[in-house]
């Protein structure tokens, strides 16, 4: 969609203008809408799931392994 603004005499001036294609462009919702799709993410798939979840057990296991062994954290 696409938004149009005019002048409407010759002598307007451009702050005007651009005062106007701003409250046409709040009104529409377009901002509204292009920050919600820039934020929009795809599903992760369940296959990368499951080897983050695999990964983070593993990374469990080791810190308690050596935190029941006394080297670290």
């Amino acid at each position: 969609m696409s938004i149009k603004v005019e002048r409407k005499d010759p002598k307007e001036a451009s702050e005007n203008i651009l005062r106007r294609f701003n409250r046409k462009v709040l009104q529409n919702g377009l901002l509204s809408e292009a920050k919600a799709q820039m934020r929009h993410t795809r599903p992760e798939s369940r296959r990368k799931r499951r080897t983050r979840a695999i990964l983070r057990d593993m990374r469990r296991a080791e810190k308690t392994r050596r935190i029941k062994m006394g080297l670290s954290k």
